[in-house]
């Protein structure tokens, strides 16, 4: 009889124990299963590299599970750079400076082509845009084998994008001697008689209305044409059919040349 009360008691008490305790809400997470965020970096620099995030740091600084900078020193950092010209001395503070959210067109930057080809691929994202502008472009070399000067990292929107400014594209002038022929010569001639040599990838930054006023009169407007001479003006003598004072561009970019020439206008050269 007592053992039959024990085990009734037993069972009562175990009851009792389940109906109050308190349940279970939740599991604990253990701190080291937590996910990490992942950078993209930079990984042309010796010593420095930039990630995603906008910051630069020491290669060896590095998380090693995010691949993330410490977070430490300026955001965005536009050390070493001009920031009208938008170009830098520095290939890591580039990036760091193309990713400031006040630097960069994000929308325009994430449609614009990675090749010339119309097959080619857009970026993936601001920073691959970032990373890959930065680097060496033809924009930044004089003669295909120099530096204009040593800020020859540039994020910039590329000069062909309707988004481009007639400031952006003279800053991008800066070691060009911008020098206006006589009429008929070329700009190969008119380069070599004042001890420098053409320069035939800057003549796309001179082909811009407001460029050509800044040297030109332009009397007769400035008109859209065809010719291996342009940028041009048209000479006040010539005939009424060329539009005598008018200033010539072209949207044939394929049509530049430097030993291109007309024997009724004056070109606009590009010398260094």
């Amino acid at each position: 009889m007592f053992a039959r009360y024990r085990s009734f008691t037993i069972i009562l008490l175990s009851l009792f124990i389940l109906q109050f305790s308190p349940s279970a809400t939740a599991i604990r997470k253990d701190v080291s299963f937590q996910l990490k965020p992942h950078c993209k970096t930079t990984v042309q620099g010796r010593y420095y590299l930039a990630d995603d995030n906008g910051y630069v740091c020491n290669a060896f600084s590095v998380d090693p599970r995010s691949r993330c900078c410490p977070g430490r020193g300026d955001q965005f950092s536009c050390q070493g750079c001009n920031i009208v010209s938008q170009c830098c001395n520095s290939y890591e503070f580039c990036v760091s400076c193309c990713l400031h959210p006040q630097m960069i067109n994000k929308e325009l930057a994430s449609n614009i082509q990675i090749a010339k080809p119309v097959t080619a691929g857009i970026y993936g994202s601001i920073f691959d845009y970032c990373a890959g502008r930065c680097r060496h472009n033809s924009e930044s070399v004089v003669h295909e084998n120099a530096y204009m000067s040593e800020f020859h990292h540039c994020f910039s929107i590329p000069t062909n994008s309707s988004e481009s400014s007639s400031t952006q594209l003279e800053t991008r002038l800066a070691g060009i001697n911008v020098i206006v022929g006589r009429q008929g010569e070329s700009c190969d001639s008119v380069c070599k008689s004042n001890g420098k040599s053409c320069v035939p990838n800057k003549l796309s930054l001179l082909n811009n209305c407001q460029v050509i006023k800044k040297y030109m009169s332009c009397k007769g407007a400035c008109l859209s044409s065809v010719g291996a001479d342009q940028p041009a003006e048209v000479v006040d003598d010539a005939p009424t059919y060329l539009n005598p004072g008018a200033c010539l561009y072209t949207e044939r970019q394929s049509t530049f040349s430097c030993d291109g020439s007309h024997s009724h206008t004056r070109r606009l050269c590009p010398c260094a």
